[in-house]
């Protein structure tokens, strides 16, 4: 699998606070798309497990600061940490 796939970019903008966030009948969810191969994605749903919004928001930006932290630990080093 191509490394890039399995590196997340996130897109959330200041005008939209709850850019990724979902209310199903009072709770919130996580929603986004992931692009496990360059030819698929994959819709991913969690639920954050409240009904007060900034709670989600709140929720949702650690669970994005997980993501990409795990996504640094799979990058490769760059060819400057290779060379120290």
């Amino acid at each position: 699998m191509n490394l890039e796939a399995k590196i997340p970019s996130i897109r959330a903008g200041a005008d939209n606070p709850n850019h990724h966030l979902w209310n199903n009948h009072g709770t919130w969810f996580l929603h986004y798309t992931a692009y496990p191969t360059p030819f698929t994605k994959e819709r991913i749903r969690r639920s954050l497990g409240t009904k007060d919004v900034l709670a989600a928001r709140s929720r949702r930006d650690r669970y994005f600061e997980q993501l990409a932290g795990d996504a640094a630990k799979l990058a490769p080093p760059s060819p400057k940490q290779a060379a120290a």
